[in-house]
């Protein structure tokens, strides 16, 4: 019996009932997928890095995946993201009869429920324990205002989380005025920014993530001369799912 229901940005995702056979080419979702619905996930990207034991078929990158792959896979669903997968891939298997699932999350609270209504809808399983906790968690009144706060993911142009994204929403909720999250509709949600605006005594701290690019200790902080710096899980900036309890904990009660 078919099951009409839509994703994130509204398009129909034809179901038969509950997904059995799942391909993930979100990493965050694929870590959520492979702790509640195991069985289920039968293909994920090379990015899928956690958990670091998941056994499944790859189909290549979140960017260039290998749509042959994933068809022979047979899933009756494929997970996407609108940020983080091209359009045309979804539509290339779309148009192949594959059923595919895109969220769009720019928010803490947009993850929570994009999330809730994948397990509900597509999943037919109840909220998981993680979600309910992460709910929990991000739901309390904002802590005070810790300072402006930059957090660079690329160098070499080097490049900063900006308007209308998760992290920045994330960031919000702990504290932190992100300094670049600024502009209108149409303001570049990942700007490019000279080395010299960001090593700025008008910042209180640049966080350096370890993706998408990998700083580490001796790659990116000793380009900061005026502002401190500190090296972060790029996981817990910018992925949803169990990682948003994890989140909360390291990056909020850790300063606390």
């Amino acid at each position: 019996m078919a099951v009409r229901t839509v994703d994130d940005l509204g398009a129909e995702v034809p179901l038969t009932g509950p997904a059995r056979r799942i391909v993930s080419l979100v990493p965050s979702i694929t870590e959520a997928l492979a702790a509640d619905v195991p069985d289920r996930l039968v293909g994920a990207t090379q990015w899928c890095t956690h958990p670091a034991d998941l056994a499944v078929v790859r189909v290549r990158g979140t960017k260039n995946p290998d749509l042959a792959a994933i068809r022979a896979l047979a899933p009756d669903l494929v997970v996407a993201n609108q940020e983080e997968n091209r359009e045309l891939d979804v539509r290339r298997l779309r148009d192949a009869g594959v059923a595919v699932w895109v969220t769009a999350i720019e928010t803490v609270p947009q993850a929570l429920t994009s999330l809730a209504r994948l397990y509900d809808e597509a999943l037919g399983h109840p909220a998981p324990p993680w979600l309910e906790q992460a709910r929990a968690r991000w739901s309390g009144p904002l802590p005070a205002e810790r300072g402006r706060v930059a957090v660079p993911v690329w160098r070499d142009p080097w490049m900063v989380v900006g308007p209308r994204t998760y992290t920045s929403d994330l960031l919000h909720r702990l504290g932190w005025n992100n300094a670049y999250d600024t502009g209108g509709a149409g303001a570049d949600r990942y700007p490019k920014v000279d080395l010299a605006e960001l090593d700025t005594a008008g910042l209180d701290l640049v966080l350096l993530p370890d993706e998408p690019y990998v700083f580490t200790a001796e790659d990116g902080p000793e380009a900061f001369r005026q502002v401190p710096t500190r090296l972060v899980s790029g996981r817990l900036l910018t992925w949803y799912g169990p990682a948003m309890v994890e989140a909360y904990d390291a990056l909020l009660l850790a300063d606390a």
